[in-house]
């Protein structure tokens, strides 16, 4: 288990390099273990992500925050 700190908040996400989110994504969607010290937080969120659209874990509070604040983000932007 990482000893990484989810993402909680939409600040949070938005420091992070959207290319090594899309690349972690991948990995985690292709069932790759969870990496180490050497990938960059970007990384690692985005594998979270996909290991959870892959079936390869439950998703957890953090990341259903997030999707909450994002959802609730966009529904604002487009009223």
């Amino acid at each position: 288990m990482s000893e990484r700190t989810p993402v909680c908040t939409l600040e949070e996400l938005g420091r992070l390099d959207e290319a090594e989110i899309s690349e972690g994504y991948r990995d985690g969607n292709d069932g790759l273990p969870e990496p180490g010290g050497n990938r960059s937080e970007s990384y690692w969120h985005g594998w979270r992500n996909g290991a959870v659209d892959g079936g390869y874990r439950e998703k957890d509070e953090a990341q259903a925050e997030v999707a909450r604040l994002w959802v609730a983000r966009q529904r604002e932007a487009s009223s």
